[in-house]
């Protein structure tokens, strides 16, 4: 399969979901990682007795994203420059799934703290070697203008993995019942883990064969002719001295701009999965079991939100797509803050998860087409470099502002609902200076480098 679109130049669905397998395969692993990792960390004999037992937790907790800030972009690079027969981006897919699948495998196994620890530190460390390649596939198959559309069935795709490895403790629960009877709660536990990550494992497995053997990307080696003859168009296009095509100023400055708005939105939204449950269980007198549902609902309407996102990108302007979302979920957090009903509540977390998704499902898009075709897997690696970089400075920076906010030992959970608005104020700000990243932009700047 070459390309995911129709005859007639509309995007194919069935196909995209294809290429979907790859981002669902991150996001089952990535879903069931943070949900066990924390526990096991924590329960292991080496941490547990330790007095400084959750700051050790959350270092290690943190290796995933520090990892995906540096790797990330310098591996999407070199997959940009990759020719093999099963193309650019399927062979870190090759190496990368098995890989991981193994070392997932592993992590509920080992009790000894060194060999958990040598297995999450490669685990995190593979990971960030193909997210971004898996992620370009998208973009290499699908044409600028419909790009948005993809990128929200590719995040549909995602949301199964985020839902399989939800649920995936129940589900084990389900089909081992009678197993799991015959056991003590630790046995039960044990089994239960084991079997999660087991789980994850083989879904990672069939998302690859699925994408190796259904989506097929075109081979793109070249032959020693191939690769003088792009030489010579090189050196023909950008003058004697082989200098490389590159951004203008102006295309430069909205690229940087759009990396911040992108960290500012990140900040805000990471913060709140991280902190949701905690406000409504201690400002809102929730019951946790209850209080972790309004994440979900959150995830569930920005699923939701995700195609008319990517259409109205399309028709409308990933810009403008985008701005209104800002607007829309800053008003919406300002209103639950001023009123604090749990009615306004509820039409903040549904609305804007709906209205978070016009960002989400249209930023990608606009950085890729900055870029340009020849440099998806870079600039995938350059707004996860934005994004990660969010998730380690977010939380800390929320959780730093409950401790200097609390009076004596309440905390003020509150300020949660300040912090965001803000961070999205601050990313409707920035997007006030992206001139660039409309279908068609990369074509006219490739031609304005030419001529000069």
């Amino acid at each position: 399969m070459t390309s995911a679109v129709t005859k007639n130049h509309k995007l194919h669905y069935g196909k995209t979901m294809l290429i979907g397998f790859g981002f669902m395969a991150v996001q089952i692993a990535w879903i069931i990682y943070n949900a066990y990792v924390p526990i096991i960390l924590k329960e292991n004999s080496a941490i547990k007795n330790l007095s400084w037992a959750s700051t050790a937790v959350g270092l290690i907790m943190v290796i995933d994203n520090v990892f995906g800030v540096v790797f990330q972009p310098l591996f999407g690079r070199i997959s940009d420059r990759t020719h093999t027969r099963f193309g650019k981006r399927t062979p870190f897919m090759l190496y990368g799934i098995p890989t991981c699948a193994l070392l997932f495998l592993f992590i509920p196994r080992f009790t000894i703290l060194w060999a958990l620890m040598i297995d999450i530190i490669v685990f995190n460390f593979i990971m960030s070697t193909w997210r971004s390649p898996v992620v370009a596939l998208m973009p290499d198959l699908v044409p600028s203008e419909l790009r948005g559309e993809g990128n929200a069935v590719i995040n549909i795709m995602g949301g199964v993995g985020v839902v399989l490895g939800t649920v995936a403790g129940k589900l084990v629960e389900i089909v081992y019942k009678s197993k799991l009877a015959n056991l003590d709660e630790a046995g039960r536990t044990e089994f239960i883990r084991n079997n999660v990550f087991l789980l994850g494992a083989i879904v990672m497995f069939v998302c690859l064969a699925v994408v190796l053997f259904l989506v097929r990307e075109p081979d793109n080696r070249l032959t020693k002719i191939d690769a003088a003859t792009a030489e010579a168009e090189n050196d023909k296009a950008t003058g004697k001295n082989k200098k490389k095509l590159q951004l203008t100023k102006s295309e430069r400055t909205s690229l940087i701009l759009m990396l911040v708005a992108l960290f500012f939105n990140s900040n805000a939204t990471d913060s709140i999965n991280t902190y949701a449950t905690t406000f409504l269980k201690y400002e809102m007198g929730w019951k946790e079991q209850d209080a972790s549902l309004i994440v979900t609902l959150f995830a569930a309407a920005t699923v939701i939100g995700a195609i008319p996102a990517g259409k109205l990108g399309e028709k409308w302007g990933r810009k403008k797509t985008i701005s209104l979302g800002w607007i829309v979920i800053l008003t919406l957090f300002l209103a639950f803050f001023i009123t604090r009903l749990i009615v306004m509540l509820y039409i903040a977390i549904i609305v804007g998860g709906i209205a978070i998704a016009f960002v989400t499902i249209n930023t990608l898009p606009l950085v890729l087409e900055i870029g340009g075709p020849e440099n998806n897997g870079t600039y995938t690696g350059y707004y996860y470099t934005a994004t990660f970089s969010a998730s380690v400075v977010g939380p800390v920076l929320v959780g730093a502002i409950f401790d200097l906010t609390k009076k004596g030992d309440d905390y003020n959970y509150w300020s949660l609902f300040v912090y965001a608005p803000v961070c999205f104020a601050l990313a409707l700000i920035c997007m006030k200076g992206v001139k660039h990243g409309e279908t068609g932009d990369s074509v006219e700047a490739i031609a304005e480098n030419s001529a000069e």
